[in-house]
């Protein structure tokens, strides 16, 4: 949907995979189990859900559910010439659009974020794009001190003004990227309708990230699985099962998406407050939190906070998150208190 970022499921990719097999067992024959999957913010989504009476049929719902995401995608895809996003990028400074309240309900959000978490920007596309990590083909020299400085005093989320009547940037040229919340919302917004027609045991997946509510027949608890982050190329395996309750779940990581040049590691995490593609040993963060789309932006900054910051930030906000962090000994693992239930 938009530039590459951290919460864009490809380390999630073996939590659906396991919850689609894991969430068969012990049902009840006679119960109905609907299974929908599509295309969507140029990945794919799948939903499970369990309705006894249903209020429409199957092909019905999933042809809201699609319109509900083509909305989402209109707003916040950074690959649509004319999307809301486009709108506001090629806006000039101090100039104020009307948003709408889907698009309100995300850059709310990832402002809230951004202030609290210092490392979840949502206008640092062009910075993604200076360390070629976005559209365009990557870079074949590092960028210089005085690119990433410039860049730097040009970005930032206090660099946005919104009020009831709009949004606008405070400096020409600032743009923004939804890569790190709009997949969550998404699956908010999905959640959302599912609910609006009674279904409330159900799982809705859109890129690896995910949204769990109620429980599977015979009272039976959703299981999904953290994937293990030093497995071979090519290789998936399990590292955590997890019993999440009702909650959205984003798992995000630097040890898949990455380029060598001149010697040196880059990933594609980027420290807005620096720069740099982070450094430090954290490869994977998994977050619960009730709104998929808080999760999956709280997954990106934690991750590139760090092992201990991110540790902090969790225990001060009482987060459930799970990390794991590459030594030399091997893989080191850290649970939040307010995880530990849900192993």
């Amino acid at each position: 949907m938009n530039r590459v970022s951290t919460s864009q499921g490809i380390m999630a990719f073996l939590l659906i995979t396991l919850t689609l097999l894991l969430s068969g067992c012990g049902e009840k024959p006679e119960l109905k189990e609907t299974f929908l999957e599509g295309k969507t913010m140029g990945t794919t989504y799948h939903i499970k859900y369990y309705d006894e009476q249903a209020q429409l049929s199957a092909s019905q719902l999933k042809s809201q559910i699609d319109a509900v995401l083509k909305d989402v995608n209109q707003s916040m895809s950074t690959y649509i010439e004319d999307s809301e996003i486009n709108t506001f990028n090629r806006l000039p400074a101090n100039q104020v659009m009307p948003i709408s309240e889907d698009f309100r309900a995300v850059i709310s959000e990832s402002i809230r974020l951004g202030e609290s978490t210092k490392t979840l920007d949502v206008t640092m596309g062009p910075l993604i794009d200076l360390w070629g990590f976005g559209p365009d083909k990557k870079p074949t020299n590092r960028p210089s001190d005085e690119e990433l400085v410039s860049m730097i005093k040009n970005i930032g989320v206090d660099k946005l003004t919104l009020t009831a009547q709009g949004l606008a940037k405070k400096v020409a040229g600032l743009e923004l990227s939804f890569s790190a919340t709009a997949k969550g919302y998404g699956i908010d917004k999905v959640a959302q309708l599912l609910e609006s027609h009674n279904i409330t045991n159900y799982m809705v997946e859109i890129g690896g990230e995910l949204r769990i509510a109620g429980e599977k027949p015979n009272n039976k608890d959703w299981v999904i699985a953290i994937e293990q982050p030093d497995a071979q190329p090519g290789e998936r395996k399990v590292h955590r099962i997890l019993t999440p309750g009702t909650n959205g779940i984003a798992t995000s990581g630097d040890y898949r998406i990455f380029y060598e040049m001149n010697g040196e590691i880059y990933t594609h995490l980027i420290d807005p407050t620096t720069g740099m593609p982070t450094k430090h040993d954290l490869v994977s963060v998994t977050v619960l939190h009730p709104s998929a789309m808080t999760a999956d932006g709280l997954a990106t900054a934690l991750t590139v906070m760090g092992m201990d910051k991110a540790q902090a930030y969790a225990q001060e906000h009482d987060l459930p998150v799970y990390l794991i962090a590459k030594s030399k000994d091997g893989l080191i693992t850290y649970s939040s208190p307010a995880f530990k239930p849900y192993l």
